[in-house]
């Protein structure tokens, strides 16, 4: 009897350890070749790796970015298709993705979302490749129920022009919101701006209007793509897609005012020059910057306690082409790269002492991913 009890025991614990080091991994990707969706993958926050067999592959035509709700329990995915939609699916307890339902955003090529703080509303970037009638940001309300209702507003941006080939229109790359949920940021590679909006979400017909100051210049032919805010919203880092370099802003009254500009490759030729994704460590100690073209690198930075600054610690290859996103585990004991050209996800050892990037756990196939993100 005893030794059953201890069996019983033994096994009790064992599924507890695995419990405490278990995370759900969920993956956007394209569909344009054999990927179906949003893959869901258990993944161990000890050991690093990804079980390869998926937990779940939800059909959905290119869900490209995701957005999980507060409380996890909702997911949203664009579909970065020719006349974009938006797809809203729950969450189970257990984890099991469910469809609700998917709205058009009245846009082409969605690449982005975020979510109020309230829950109320979607902002969606319409990054649109034709620069006729080019991108815009819109929004959409989301009931109670975490289904996605018709979208209540839109907003175009004008283009800077400066490179005809790339920024003939606008093409609003993502939509940030600031930390206390106040103000929405949106970043448009084709306009070499940031437009910053109020947010009020009483007014059901037009929760954006424009800020003072509207917008924040960036260097001509730069390419504005992702803002990231730090915790206490003092500081902010922005990618600068076209020119490959990471700017860093002190937030004054919710204006961006640039105190630093970095850049992200050595390499004069423009087919090094394709940043990416933004991440900081949940310290605050450091951020992970992606640049895609020939670089295929994670460029990490220390960040000042003091003031902000960025200082250069690390540039790691990501061994596969075109890290379009990544992200830190919630152990941040790991970093994983979405490879989109080379299919793959690639994990990464992170030493959360010095922000470094170490060896590669893990090499996992992956048809086109595109995002990545983590329920805990």
């Amino acid at each position: 009897m005893n030794r059953i009890w201890t069996n019983l025991l033994t096994a009790s614990l064992m599924s507890l350890t695995m419990t405490a080091h278990a995370a759900t991994l969920l993956v956007g990707s394209y569909t344009d070749g054999a990927s179906q969706g949003i893959y869901r993958y258990a993944f161990d926050s000890k050991t690093g790796h990804i079980d390869p067999a998926p937990l779940q592959v939800v059909k959905s035509v290119s869900p490209s970015w995701l957005v999980l709700s507060a409380d996890q329990r909702q997911l949203f995915a664009v579909n970065e298709t020719p006349q974009g939609h938006v797809s809203s699916f729950s969450i189970s307890g257990k984890g099991e993705i469910t469809p609700l339902n998917q709205v058009a955003t009245r846009g082409d090529e969605p690449t982005h979302a975020s979510l109020s703080r309230d829950q109320r509303y979607l902002f969606v970037a319409n990054y649109a490749v034709a620069p006729d009638p080019g991108g815009s940001l819109v929004v959409v309300p989301v009931a109670k129920d975490g289904k996605l209702k018709a979208v209540v507003q839109q907003a175009r941006h004008k283009p800077s022009g400066v490179d005809p080939e790339r920024q003939a229109g606008a093409h609003v790359h993502s939509l940030v919101l600031s930390p206390d949920g106040s103000h929405l940021y949106a970043c448009d590679l084709g306009a070499d701006r940031v437009f910053i909006y109020r947010y009020d979400g009483a007014s059901s017909d037009r929760p954006l209007t424009p800020a003072i100051p509207a917008s924040v210049e960036l260097p001509p032919g730069s390419g504005p793509r992702h803002l990231l805010f730090d915790a206490k919203g003092q500081h902010a880092y922005l990618t600068l897609e076209m020119s490959a370099e990471v700017v860093m802003f002190d937030v004054q009254n919710d204006a961006l005012l640039e105190r630093q500009r970095l850049p992200l490759t050595e390499h004069k030729e423009a087919a090094a020059r394709a940043a990416g994704g933004v991440h900081l460590s949940a310290d605050g100690r450091f951020l992970y910057v992606s640049n895609r073209g020939t670089a295929n690198e994670i460029v990490v930075f220390r960040v000042s306690k003091d003031d902000g600054q960025l200082a250069l610690l690390q540039r790691r290859t990501v061994e596969g082409d075109h890290p379009r996103e990544f992200a830190l585990d919630p152990s941040e004991n790991f970093l994983l790269v979405a490879n989109q050209k080379s299919n793959q996800i690639v994990v990464m050892r992170r030493d959360p002492r010095t922000g470094m990037l170490g060896e590669t756990v893990q090499t996992l196939p992956q048809e086109a991913p595109s995002d990545l993100k983590f329920i805990e």
